[in-house]
């Protein structure tokens, strides 16, 4: 009598009819898309002692995304998949700099092309997804920066939990960073230093849909321990007014064996938009205390309120403030077309061989996004920087940015 041979062909072709069910909402909910980011960046170095008189730059960005849904049942199985390339269009070895591209470290010069693959498992049961492998978090202690050509990625994991309405938790570990101008992924850290990883948790609480309240709290392990507190508030007015009220304070500290060095910094930032219609004017302030500067990870941004074009304002002891004007023009028959300027000042920043330094930074930006035709929806964006500074805190500059944008869904 012949015994039959259970191949791993034949299992799968005798599972596949039961597991079709099963995977169907995995490829039915799937989307993809492909992010196009043309920049070209033209810094001007206004010093005559700086090393570098100009850094120009322009540059391709093509970033792909899919996203899978979920296998059914109590435990859903998915996966995402984000490919990034960067390719060069126009640069040398004595315009390098801006951050479009990454550069050789003996010949300066720009690499052609640079790029990452990533992959993300996730699953997810009941309200709760767990994410490991490449991330990109927006978390008060941990954002990612997409300034540039390409988005900055983690790797590591993280939990986000919805069980109870109104709060949104989370909580993970970052061990890698891929930085947004290279294809390498590094250890996590600060400044020169680095760490085996980047510990995370805290939550958001909707108290109302106007109000929330936030805490996090984040380690590096050996470098810097992080508390923060963030409140957010929209008020209605009569007028058709309303009032939004943006409120964080950090807490930062050494860890461990302080692989940076002493970290001792207190940062109390807020931010006041009063809007009407198409206007938008908001005012902000932010105060830093302690020995140190603010401390925040490499390949992130920190997340504060004067984080401007150019520069952040988080040197030790720095306070600084912000006006800024907003305008839409859809109220003059103009849908898609935006503009911004602002202007920050900075003042009592200490640094290596600076005591009492100043810094300033004035931008203007349009914006407009095609609203028919065969080009609709592409988007082109003009920012113009000018940064000064004193007592050689830093090099001044002057700059101009020039982004074209599209986003074409795939499916």
């Amino acid at each position: 009598m012949n015994q039959a041979r259970f191949t791993p062909a034949l299992i799968a072709t005798m599972t596949l009819p039961m597991a079709a069910p099963a995977m169907a909402d995995f490829f039915n909910d799937s989307h993809a898309r492909l992010e196009l980011r043309n920049h070209y960046i033209n810094r001007d170095f206004r010093q005559e002692n700086a090393r570098q008189s100009k850094a120009a730059e322009w540059a391709q960005g093509f970033t792909a995304r899919v996203e899978s849904g979920y296998t059914e049942g109590p435990l859903g199985f998915g996966l995402d998949a984000l490919g990034e390339l960067g390719v060069k269009l126009d640069s040398s070895a004595d315009r390098r700099g801006t951050g479009l591209l990454p550069f050789g470290r003996t010949s300066l010069e720009p690499a052609d092309e640079f790029s990452e693959l990533g992959l993300t498992g996730k699953l997810r049961a009941s309200k709760s997804t767990l994410r490991l492998g490449t991330l990109q978090p927006t978390l008060p202690v941990a954002v990612y920066n997409d300034t540039r050509l390409l988005g900055s990625t983690f790797q590591g994991g993280q939990l986000t939990s919805q069980e109870f309405d109104g709060l949104t938790l989370n909580a993970g570990r970052l061990t890698k960073v891929n930085l947004r101008d290279s294809s390498n992924r590094e250890d996590v850290g600060f400044g020169a230093a680095t760490s085996d990883g980047f510990n995370f948790a805290g939550g958001t609480y909707a108290f109302t849909p106007q109000l929330n309240l936030s805490y996090y709290y984040g380690e590096l392990e050996q470098i810097y321990r992080q508390q923060f507190v963030g409140l957010v508030h929209t008020l209605p007015l009569p007028g058709n007014f309303s009032l939004r009220s943006d409120l964080r304070y950090f807490d930062s500290r050494d860890d461990g064996t302080g692989r940076a060095g002493r970290i001792d910094n207190r940062n109390l930032n807020g931010m006041l938009t009063l809007g009407q219609g198409a206007h938008k004017v908001s005012a902000s302030y932010q105060q830093l205390s302690g020995d140190s500067a603010f401390p925040f990870l490499n390949g992130g941004d920190p997340y504060v309120v004067n984080l401007v074009t150019f520069n952040t304002y988080t040197r030790a002891d720095e306070d600084s403030w912000q006006l800024r004007y907003d305008y839409d023009f859809a109220a003059l028959g103009v849908p898609g077309l935006t503009f911004m300027t602002r202007y920050t000042d900075g003042n009592h920043a200490k640094a290596p061989g600076v005591d009492n330094g100043r810094e300033w930074e004035r931008d203007t930006d349009f914006g407009y996004v095609i609203q028919s035709g065969p080009l609709k929806n592409v988007s082109l964006r003009w920012r113009n920087v000018t940064f000064r500074s004193s007592n050689g805190l830093t090099t001044d500059i002057d700059e101009n940015r020039l982004i074209l944008g599209y986003t074409l869904a795939l499916w």
